[in-house]
């Protein structure tokens, strides 16, 4: 039941954006790859990148996958990013706050299969345009909850 719920709101999650970007075409998608902290893992997924909704502010959703640290994990955020702009500077400085939902398989663990948590993320990260018009980003999530505490991410999206 907890299962059908957050897959309900993850589905929610994805997809406002895209009814709210509905007929433009400076959607990116792209992979994202990095590293995090409790748990130690590595961490692979792709996101998308939606048109800003509001000045400066974009709905951003990813999903990761988390191998290493005898686990391994599914993330599935919706960040909210405020993007700065910053006169003379190719690289666009964002922050944002996101909910993120993880679900856990534990290999050879005795006392427990899986577990789903829900946390929030702080995040820090610059992006910057290629010459073909896509984009590569680096960013800083802090977690809140009972998800990662730290993940570095480091990710190029593509013109969709």
């Amino acid at each position: 039941m907890v299962l059908r719920k957050l897959t309900l709101i993850a589905l929610i999650a994805f997809t406002i954006p895209a009814v709210a970007s509905a007929g433009t075409s400076e959607t990116l998608f792209g992979p994202r790859i990095g590293l995090s902290s409790s748990p130690d893992q590595l961490v692979v997924g792709a996101q998308l990148e939606f048109p800003e909704f509001a000045p400066h502010l974009t709905v951003d959703p990813n999903l990761e996958l988390g191998f290493l640290d005898n686990r391994t994990t599914i993330s599935m955020n919706a960040d909210f990013l405020y993007h700065f702009a910053i006169s003379g500077s190719a690289w666009t400085p964002y922050t944002g706050l996101g909910l993120g939902i993880n679900l856990t398989q534990f290999d050879h663990s005795f006392n427990r299969d899986s577990e789903t948590d829900i946390g929030a993320n702080l995040t820090l990260g610059a992006s910057a345009p290629t010459r073909s018009g896509n984009r590569f980003f680096g960013e800083l999530r802090v977690g809140l909850g009972d998800i990662p505490q730290l993940k570095l991410i480091a990710g190029w999206n593509f013109k969709m």
